[in-house]
């Protein structure tokens, strides 16, 4: 399992989530919307330092990741994270 975060998403989050150099975002499994790993759950993400942290990657000075509480979420899955072009939203895909 790894975790790729594209360079026009590394932008977004400096943008649109205000992250900088030394910060930590952690994508999180969210109770509730649904995805197409798990009905019932979503992905989260937010600004927070790491506790135990299962996988990660660092883009930019930036360290993205996901906590070992978490790593049921995705199965074994890669998180892929880019960005819609039409939405101007991050858009997240799961690979084996």
């Amino acid at each position: 399992m790894k975790i790729v975060i594209s360079e026009e998403a590394a932008k977004w989050f400096k943008e649109d989530m205000e992250v900088v150099h030394g910060e930590s975002v952690r994508f999180f499994a969210r109770y509730g919307g649904s995805s197409p790993l798990h009905e019932g759950f979503s992905l989260g993400v937010t600004k927070e330092d790491p506790d135990e942290v299962a996988v990660e990657t660092a883009l930019n000075g930036v360290r993205y990741y996901i906590e070992s509480r978490d790593e049921w979420f995705f199965d074994g899955h890669d998180l892929i994270v880019e960005v819609d072009q039409k939405l101007h939203e991050l858009s997240y895909s799961y690979e084996k």
